[in-house]
């Protein structure tokens, strides 16, 4: 950016001069029509003016970090300054004068000045402020966008390539897009919890990990006020939400830096995992049980077992039974089968069966259940 030249920001570079300052009598007086981006570096005191155009003076101290500055005034700049000379928008004719004449390093393209967004959020999906019920499961999905899930109150689990991660009040966690991730509550467990799904350009993703990430104060507060503007809507909401997003990602992955990555074996066990929680996703129409996953993607049951319990602290059979009966709760909302039908549908032996299991599960019956989403 480019700064308005006053004397306390420039003094680490020089002084600033008269408008009808002269040139001292032995001084030598060069003109400058200035068009690419020259360094120089000053042998003595140099006197610089502008003489047509809008010129930017970048200096300085040590050759690596510039301030750039508006040459609307004559200056002085001090010896073993660094600087260039570039037109904005046209050329510009400057008047250079010193004892000695400032060295000449490199010549290259002109400088921009105009700041760039390097991460940048283009769109915003899905905005859902969700309550689910007690012990809740999503099975999963991999979706082009990437998503942001804070837990406002309670706890969730975050599964992602087969690695468990409880996410608890005030922590949240990015998915990239098209990672698949699937989420679940504890028995006895009713969380709170906003979900956003959106597009961004610029960022890296590998700034996060599969780890929760405490929400700062600052993050927290830009979350409450995208709640603020999606429940009462004002004058360019949308433009607000974008903009308040886009702050949370650039928070996120300042904060996130210098994580370490679990280790390469841990990974492909959780890559394992995650393939068989997406075929048991897949196929849950089907009747399926452990051997049959575990067959699948080319794993002994008792192996596919043991990663379970180690990495999910759940046996796969367990697992299976959760996303049937989370399917089923999905078959009685829509409203399409009935009862025995939706037994049969997801391979239950019988409707008692499947009666049976729901409401150990959710502590109704699927014809309460039923009533009460009517």
């Amino acid at each position: 950016m480019i700064q308005n030249l006053n004397p306390i920001e420039f003094q680490p570079y020089g002084l600033l001069l008269p408008e009808k300052g002269q040139s001292s009598y032995n001084d030598q007086v060069m003109a400058l029509s200035v068009g690419s981006s020259t360094t120089y570096q000053t042998v003595a005191d140099t006197k610089l003016k502008g003489e047509s155009g809008f010129a930017v003076l970048s200096v300085s101290a040590d050759g690596i970090n510039y301030k750039n500055f508006c040459l609307d005034r004559p200056l002085q700049l001090k010896a073993g300054i660094f600087f260039r000379l570039t037109a904005f928008q046209e050329r510009s004719s400057i008047v250079l004068s010193a004892v000695l004449m400032p060295r000449e390093l490199t010549t290259g393209p002109a400088d921009s000045f105009t700041l760039r967004p390097q991460l940048q959020v283009n769109t915003l999906t899905t905005f859902f402020y969700q309550e689910p019920e007690q012990g809740f499961l999503f099975p999963g999905e991999a979706v082009p966008t990437a998503k942001l899930t804070y837990v406002d109150s309670g706890s969730i689990h975050s599964v992602v390539d087969g690695q468990d991660v409880l996410l608890e009040q005030g922590s949240l966690i990015v998915y990239a897009p098209g990672q698949w991730h699937m989420q679940y509550a504890d028995m006895g467990v009713a969380p709170r919890f906003l979900s956003i799904s959106f597009d961004a350009t610029g960022c890296d993703w590998s700034a996060f990990t599969n780890q929760p990430l405490q929400a700062s104060k600052a993050v927290r507060e830009c979350l409450l006020q995208m709640i603020r503007e999606q429940e009462s809507p004002a004058p360019h909401s949308s433009d607000m939400l974008l903009s308040l997003l886009n702050v949370i990602l650039i928070s996120l992955v300042r904060e996130s830096a210098g994580q370490v990555s679990a280790p390469a074996s841990g990974n492909s066990e959780n890559r394992i995992i995650a393939r068989a929680q997406q075929y048991i996703t897949d196929h849950v129409t089907e009747r399926l049980s452990v051997p049959v996953v575990a067959k699948n993607i080319g794993l002994s049951a008792s192996y596919l077992t043991a990663l379970f319990q180690k990495h999910l602290q759940i046996s796969p059979g367990e697992y299976l039974r959760r996303v049937k009966l989370q399917k089923s709760k999905q078959l009685i909302r829509e409203g399409e089968l009935n009862f025995t039908q939706i037994a049969e549908a997801l391979e239950y032996s019988t409707v008692h069966h499947f009666s049976r299991q729901f409401k150990e599960k959710f502590g109704i019956t699927p014809s309460q259940y039923a009533k009460s989403v009517k």
